[in-house]
């Protein structure tokens, strides 16, 4: 029987390619995205190792921060320089150093152009001058002495061309500095940084612009030979007190690993997001195949049941065939996926997440590549396979065999209730009140109507077929109406074929409407809540200095420079993030519409919440809100006002001085500037854009330039997942050229009787071409009616987030559909030549 199966593969090959084609693509898409998350873990778990001292000690957090090194939570802690002293008394300490360590330090190129690290932070550290505490190396050169001396890292001074003796610009949180470059130095073993730039001068400076005088972000202990690092650890904790967090390299590495792999697994779910759908549309095309070859093979299979084969031998066969496929497919795709892993190491390498290094190909890796592959396979060739089992053998006596086609009641029912499910929760999300909720209503809601919807596929497709269809004999005359006809024969092969590219094109459309929405409420937002005439960010979003603000101050024809910070604490005992604003020039900056109280009294202690954060936490004007810094400090803050949601100033609002209270890092994330009555923008802007341009991290830019700015975050992101996106469309296609190239095979003799009686090669091509048009169109227009629903929908529910507005981009629908059109045409470029090329008296002899 296994002989059997093999040579029903050897003979089927090319009719099993696409399906094996499809499964390559799926399995290389979860294999790209395994390696390339593994790489990533390896890139910053080296890099967090290479970090560490024996024991380093830092100031105790008294709540978790997130992720540190990210800059998202805007507060920093510094740790005494006497603390130093008293740890290098302590027994087994071999050394001791203090460390100083920041972000939004930047090297400017010869140009005066700002290093690119695309989007990774550009860090300023103190020079260790004991070499067993440090993670660096001194390559060339020598290490910085005096406030006119600086280092940088191996690859940024390759990127810069920078060598020992230029004079070169650095940026800091505080002044603009101009100093020698006196030596260059690598990072760790390999130099690897992740796409961050590295700055380094002696300690002394590094305090006055990173930190404090007297005060450093860390410190670091080595052991003396033969101390264990966890009992130094103990003897350190137990000097320095309660008040500081004292961990080995070895805790401290896992604590960054820990807090990094939670932030990986965002990564990790959105890739693997898209490979789930590229495996989900690969299995219509699997479970077509097998179908139509089950289909075509009728007698064979029913001569083996009559010669002796049992029910189970059959199933195997089939079964064995797709094992074959699965595992073919599975080590192409492995294949593969190296490659993708290759391209998404080099698109994130662009946003600045460089990673260096080899590729890791884990064991896992290749057991999930063919754990997947394999799986999807044979549970796609599993109803096939029963169907073969089945085949009376009595069937193989007959001349003609017709495979009886079952009823769509079931399918009816099941897809009914499959589609009310869905269509209840989509309606369900776009009312709840919770954004969160309602997205999840909105997401279980599409993943049943979209089941639905491939359930009632086959009912749906015989009124579409016939009424659009009915198009193309007025059209084409009688090539139309058989093309018609072929589309309308099997409606579960055509619905099968048409649901893939359905699944495709609802998620495509889906997000363009969520896209057009949160892009028109973006316009709202900004021409709505800022008054401003100009604001000025970073060009690579992150914190900039706080002399941008100074210096804007002193043009001519500003009235006032409002800076907007970001930072942590806890309120209440919940986490938060915190917008800091100057009250003075919040009203004149931004619009906020108040429910109740008033910004006058932002000032001191003064808080603002929108109303969404007032009711959940059950806050009114008057109340007053426990304050816990991250330092451990315990303040009082008391609600001055309650605002209707305003995604430009955020949920909770407190003055510049509160935030700087509470530790935060004085680095601006905005300014708003605001021009006196009588100034014209355009006769000021010169002056303004010649501040800026002297720190080239920063733009600045008109109202309607913001808008665009943020507007362009989010094409980059639809860009991105469109781009994903279009491996299942591609799927969806080879699903088309699939089922059409067997169908020819399956109809062979009728070709030849139709060519017989006078139906010319072009017209039995265009006949094919437009069977396989008519079926694209179909399978679109149900994704665009889906993914329009979804879209709305989601839309709908994240009002409360900032998607106030809803657009349906028709225009762009209008051209998915034509690209559908355009599709099917090459879809069946193939299968019509081959059925062109088919010799008359050959087919009609082919039983």
């Amino acid at each position: 029987m296994w002989r059997t199966t093999w040579r029903s593969l050897l003979a089927h090959k090319l009719r099993l390619a696409l399906s094996g084609l499809a499964i390559v693509l799926g399995v290389a898409f979860v294999v790209g995205t395994l390696i390339f998350t593994d790489t990533l873990s390896k890139t910053f778990n080296d890099l967090f190792e290479s970090t560490a001292a024996d024991v380093n000690v830092t100031r105790a957090a008294a709540f978790d921060q997130g992720l540190e090194g990210t800059g998202t939570g805007g507060t920093a802690t510094y740790v005494p320089a006497g603390l130093v002293d008293e740890i290098a008394d302590v027994e087994g300490v071999a050394a001791v150093e203090g460390n100083v360590q920041a972000e939004g330090v930047y090297i400017l190129d010869a140009d005066g152009e700002v290093l690119d690290t695309g989007g990774a932070p550009g860090i300023g550290i103190s020079w260790d001058t004991e070499e067993s505490l440090s993670p660096t190396t001194l390559v060339d050169g020598r290490a910085a002495t005096g406030p006119g001396e600086v280092m940088i890292d191996t690859n940024s001074a390759e990127d810069t061309g920078y060598r020992v003796g230029d004079t070169i610009t650095v940026l800091t949180p505080g002044p603009r500095v101009e100093a020698e470059l006196v030596g260059t130095f690598r990072f760790g073993d390999e130099g690897g940084l992740a796409g961050a730039s590295l700055t380094a001068f002696d300690t002394t400076t590094a305090q006055e612009l990173l930190s404090a005088p007297g005060q450093f972000t860390g410190i670091g202990v080595g052991a003396a030979d033969g101390v264990d690092p966890d009992e130094l650890a103990d003897r350190v904790a137990a000097v320095v007190g309660s008040d500081y967090d004292v961990k080995t390299a070895s805790e401290q590495a896992e604590s960054l690993s820990s807090d990094f792999s939670e932030a990986l697994q965002f990564i990790n779910i959105f890739l693997l997001v898209f490979a789930a759908i590229a495996l989900f549309v690969g299995t219509f095309i699997i479970l077509n195949t097998f179908s139509m070859l089950v289909a075509q093979r009728t007698r064979e299979l029913a001569l083996l049941r009559a010669l002796g084969a049992s029910r189970g031998q059959v199933t195997r066969s089939v079964l064995g065939e797709a094992l074959v496929v699965g595992l073919v497919g599975s080590t192409l795709g492995l294949a593969a996926g190296y490659g993708i892993a290759a391209g998404l190491r080099a698109l994130f390498g662009s946003f600045g997440l460089t990673l260096d290094g080899d590729l890791v190909l884990s064991t896992d890796t290749v057991l999930w590549a063919y754990a997947v592959g394999v799986l999807v396979t044979l549970v796609s060739a599993y109803v096939p396979a029963r169907r073969a089992a089945r085949m009376p053998p009595v069937a193989a006596m007959r001349d003609d065999v017709v495979t009886a086609q079952r009823g769509l009641r079931r399918r009816t029912v099941v897809g009914a209730v499959l589609a009310a499910v869905g269509i209840a929760a989509l309606v369900g999300g776009t009312l709840s009140d919770d954004g969160g909720t309602g997205a999840s209503l909105v997401g279980l809601g599409a993943l049943a109507l979209i089941l639905g919807a491939t359930a009632l596929s086959p009912v749906l497709a015989v009124p579409f077929l016939r009424s659009v269809g009915a198009l193309l004999p007025r059209i084409w005359g009688t090539t139309g109406r058989l093309a018609q006809e072929n589309a309308v024969r099997n409606p579960r092969r055509t619905a099968a074929t048409a649901s893939a590219l359905m699944i495709g094109l609802a998620l495509v459309s889906a997000f363009s409407v969520i896209g057009a929405s949160t892009n028109a409420s973006i316009d709202e937002l900004v021409t709505g809540s800022v008054r401003a005439e100009f604001v000025v960010s970073s060009a690579v979003q992150v914190p900039f200095s706080g002399d941008v603000a100074a210096e804007l101050a002193e043009v001519d024809g500003v009235d006032a420079i409002m800076p907007l910070r970001w930072g942590q604490a806890q309120l209440d005992g919940r986490t938060s993030f915190l917008t800091a604003v100057d009250p003075d020039s919040l009203d004149r900056s931004i619009e906020l519409s108040l429910v109740d109280g008033s910004t006058e009294r932002l000032g001191g202690n003064g808080l603002l919440v929108d109303e969404s954060t007032a009711d959940g936490r059950g806050w009114a004007v008057g109340d007053t809100v426990e304050v816990l810094t991250r330092d451990g400090r315990q303040q009082e803050l008391v609600v001055r006002g309650v605002f209707e949601s305003n995604q430009v100033i955020g949920s909770t609002v407190v003055s510049l001085d509160s935030l700087t209270a509470f530790g935060g890092v004085a680095l601006d994330r905005f300014l708003f500037v605001d021009l006196a009555d009588d100034v014209a923008p355009a006769d000021v802007r010169p002056q303004l854009e010649e501040v800026t341009d002297a720190y080239p991290v920063v733009d600045l830019k008109d109202r309607g330039e913001f808008s665009d700015e943020q507007k362009s975050s989010v094409d980059q992101l639809l860009l991105l997942i469109n781009a994903m996106l279009v491996l299942s469309v591609l799927i969806a296609a080879l699903g088309i050229v699939n089922t059409l190239a067997m169908s020819v095979i399956e109809r062979t003799r009728e070709i030849g009787l139709l060519r017989a009686v006078g139906l010319g090669r072009a017209q039995l091509r265009r006949m094919v071409r437009l069977e396989a048009v008519v079926i694209s169109i179909y399978g679109a227009v149900l994704g665009l009616v889906l993914g329009t629903l979804f879209g709305v929908a989601l839309s709908r529910s994240l009002a409360d987030q900032g998607i106030t507005e809803l657009v349906v981009p028709l225009p762009r629908m209008a051209v998915f559909l034509l690209v559908a059109a355009v599709i099917g045409v090459l879809a069946a470029v193939g299968p019509a030549r081959r059925a062109a090329r088919l010799k008359v008296l050959d087919a009609i002899a082919q039983t």
